[in-house]
């Protein structure tokens, strides 16, 4: 007799199946307008707080299950729904996320609810670390922070780059390098509260996919902040840094605290999209008639739609395990975490392209979603960490060398 099951409990399958029909009434109609728009969704957003969907209450709920499973079941639905206006949700996460991953409790209380806001009066977070020559190097970041003893304040000067909801958001965390010549165990997390003098956004960019999601730079000029702002504290913060000078070891660097948090999660979007892509294009290849008959009676659709399937339950299984060893508190001894990103992140792009294979040039034209989706996919071997150095970290942790 034994208590291992892969079945989902009675609650995960009602969040499944309402969070299904969110994204597929709520999302899959206004997809590809906001697509187009390129704007934040404000709209979008504000239902989706009226309804549950975006608050402080549906993340806690989600990220309470003992499993660690709700979570990625809610990020793949509204994934496969639209990746943009998921990430117009989830973007909030990251801001939360860093602040979970390095503050005190008190500091948990006062500044997540203000992340999320209110039905009717939503707000949004946002986590930056990205400059524009420290994107995977972390440890090049030139953003500094200096405390002035004398107001008890921190003073921050930069530019952060391929921000989510940057120079929008109502709370932004800042990476910032305290001690340059500690690389990233000379950094620490700030958080900078909405209308801190010395913030404004910089250059928004103009995406190849995720497009209802804001990406802009987040420039500090002089900008200061209470030294409550500090994530975790000073004393902690001279405490770590005395450790590196004295050559010990400190803890988990500021901001890989927060990504090795939300990889999994990550994942699960792409997977969100990767279904959307193979679902749509199997119902294609059963109703498309070519010579006669259903192009799926070709092996070569068949088996196309055969690896696709099999890639993208792999992937699942894959983030399922690396949620799950995050929740119940197991050591990602060999990567897993990155594993889960790096494989769910390249299936997307794999299922998305072949989906348009499938369609041929229905697939490569707006008319249908598929071409939206893979643009969407994309992003995923590149952002929290590329599929490159996903790779790296897992060939470090697998090998215990120190491999560049």
């Amino acid at each position: 007799m034994t208590d291992f099951s892969m079945e989902l409990s009675a609650d995960q399958v009602t969040l499944r199946e309402w969070l299904h029909g969110f994204a597929l009434n709520e999302m899959r109609p206004i997809a590809a307008e906001w697509d187009e728009r390129e704007e934040t969704p404000w709209p979008f957003i504000e239902e989706a707080a009226k309804l549950g969907v975006y608050g402080l209450d549906f993340m806690m709920n989600a990220v309470g299950d003992p499993t660690g499973l709700s979570m990625m079941i809610a990020l793949e639905e509204l994934a496969w729904g639209d990746a943009g206006l998921a990430m117009s949700l989830l973007g909030t996460s990251l801001g939360v996320a860093a602040i979970v991953a390095n503050g005190t409790r008190e500091q948990q209380v006062e500044w997540v609810p203000q992340c999320f806001g209110s039905p009717g009066d939503v707000k949004l977070a946002a986590f930056a670390v990205s400059e524009p020559d420290a994107g995977s190097d972390v440890s090049s970041l030139r953003t500094r922070a200096r405390y002035d003893e004398a107001s008890d304040e921190w003073v921050l000067n930069g530019t952060k780059t391929w921000i989510t909801n940057g120079g929008i958001a109502n709370v932004h965390v800042i990476v910032a390098s305290v001690d340059p010549a500690l690389g990233s165990r000379g950094q620490a997390s700030f958080v900078v509260p909405e209308g801190t003098v010395g913030l404004r956004m910089g250059q928004k960019f103009k995406k190849m996919g995720i497009r209802a999601s804001h990406t802009a730079e987040v420039v500090l000029e002089e900008c200061r902040v209470p030294g409550r702002c500090l994530l975790g504290g000073k004393e902690k913060l001279d405490e770590k840094l005395s450790r590196v000078r004295d050559g010990k070891r400190a803890a988990s660097q500021a901001a890989m605290a927060t990504f090795e948090a939300t990889r999994p999660a990550v994942g699960a979007q792409a997977l969100g999209i990767a279904r959307a892509a193979y679902e749509y294009a199997l119902d294609y290849a059963k109703e498309r008639k070519q010579f006669g008959r259903a192009i799926i009676e070709n092996q070569a659709i068949a088996f196309k739609l055969a690896n696709m399937k099999m890639s993208i339950d792999a992937a699942r299984l894959l983030v399922w395990r690396a949620g799950w060893m995050a929740a119940t508190g197991k050591q990602f001894v060999a990567g897993e975490g990155s594993m889960s990103k790096l494989f769910a992140g390249e299936t997307a792009v794999a299922v998305t392209d072949e989906a348009i294979q499938i369609l041929g040039g229905y697939g490569y034209v707006r008319d249908y979603p598929v071409e939206r989706w893979h643009r969407d996919a994309k992003i995923y071997t590149i952002f929290e960490g590329t599929s490159e150095i996903q790779r790296l970290i897992i060939a470090r942790a697998i090998s215990g060398v120190q491999i560049k």
